[in-house]
């Protein structure tokens, strides 16, 4: 895993000297580059739309049944159920909560996504169409900010479409095209990453804060962004990059504001963070106790095989990821390296390993070093190819005919 990413050139002070900013026009306008980006984009959710047609004919969720399910219903899957809820019906609807049996525990969810939703059902009367929408349109926005920062990376020619062509096609990438919070949390990650190397504070604690309104993995990102804000003050900033300090605080807001709502409702500061403990076991516990009981699950004989092999999954991500900051650190990228460990010991601290293969989207300096290495070692390409295209269609199949991944 040594050349995992190539590209990321050791620093011992501080990430790179960001380019010289792009004229404001040019910020906007769609290079050749780009639209070749949004091509590859359109494809590839072709290609999804393709699967989940025939997938809802050919794996009904009942055999011998003689009509399919809706066009839609392939992509409304369990955490888009919820966000759909919460969007439809708040947060408390009708006084229930945390103390009604059956509860959902649907505060463990973050506001903003579904603020969203119930803005756009106002325009699509469909609440999973809404959702389709959002997340259309938002990893629009994410891929062309992915392959303008895997651009600001790596020299060699193609380095964006290369990025964007191994994400789309990883594993979880199916996650990116449901009523999930993967494409719209990139779509405000990415390009607020893009700004901070760019030295745009402001733009880029704006574009956190959202972030940050829409997953709890916004703080780690305002983690990162606030480190990469004291290296690059501390390397000659001067005065007026000082100046800046107070944007970096910024993200908080949203998460202290959700805090005082569930407060107000439910008089627990950390509401949310209990609403996940309870239904999805994210109670804490040591690192290798979470690593055990992951791998009892995944060759204890304990579970389903279909269960068993998501746990292997998770070890299988959990491994990358520490490859990743191992990385990182070595090559002293150490915002992003602090981004992705964080992210690391918020999903490796729990009873069992949950979502880790589908927290790997959101790592993009993993998918920018391995563009590195396919175009510096061409056969890589091919081989990544080989080895994820089955999975990649293996995980698609399993979330759109309703079963658990990721």
């Amino acid at each position: 895993m040594s050349t995992l990413t190539p590209g990321l050139r050791p620093s011992p002070v501080r990430p790179p000297v960001p380019a010289a900013p792009e004229p404001r026009a040019a910020r906007f306008r769609l290079s050749p580059a780009d639209r070749d980006v949004l091509w590859l984009y359109l494809l590839t959710r072709i290609s999804l739309w393709i699967t989940a047609h025939f997938a809802r004919w050919l794996f009904p969720a009942q055999s011998g049944v003689r009509e399919t399910a809706t066009v839609l219903a392939p992509f409304q899957r369990w955490d888009a159920n919820h966000y759909l809820h919460i969007a439809r019906d708040g947060y408390f609807p009708a006084g229930t909560g945390p103390w009604t049996s059956g509860w959902d525990n649907r505060e463990a969810f973050f506001p903003g996504y579904p603020l969203l939703l119930r803005a756009v059902h106002t325009v699509v009367p469909d609440w999973t169409a809404a959702g389709l929408l959002i997340s259309l349109l938002a990893g629009a926005v994410a891929v062309l900010a992915l392959a303008r920062v895997a651009r600001a990376y790596l020299p060699e020619e193609g380095a964006g479409h290369r990025t964007v062509f191994l994400f789309l096609l990883s594993p979880c990438a199916v996650f990116l095209a449901a009523g999930y919070t993967e494409a719209l949390f990139l779509a405000f990650a990415l390009p607020a990453w893009l700004a901070a190397m760019r030295h745009r504070w402001a733009l880029a604690a704006v574009l956190t804060t959202l972030g940050t309104a829409v997953r709890v993995s916004g703080l780690f990102l305002a983690a990162a962004i606030g480190l990469l804000f004291l290296l690059s003050a501390r390397a000659g900033g001067g005065r007026r990059t000082w100046r800046s300090a107070g944007w970096t605080l910024l993200p908080a807001l949203p998460p202290a504001a959700y805090s005082w709502y569930l407060h107000a409702h439910t008089d627990d500061w950390m509401a949310w963070k209990h609403a996940q403990e309870r239904g999805w076991y994210r109670t804490f516990h040591p690192p290798w106790e979470a690593w055990a009981n992951t791998w009892t699950g995944a060759f204890g004989g304990t579970q389903s095989t279909g269960y068993a092999f998501m746990f292997q999954a998770e070890l299988a991500a959990m491994l990358v990821g520490l490859a990743l900051v191992a990385l990182l650190v070595r090559r002293r990228r150490w915002p992003e390296a602090v981004y992705v460990a964080l992210s690391l010991w918020a999903l490796g601290t729990s009873y069992w390993y949950t979502s880790v293969p589908r927290a790997t989207l959101l790592w993009w300096p993993l998918w920018i070093g391995l563009a590195a290495l396919s175009l510096r070692r061409p056969w890589f390409r091919t081989a990544y190819l080989c080895v994820v295209a089955p999975v990649t269609t293996l995980v698609a199949l399993t979330f759109l005919t309703g079963r658990w991944a990721g």
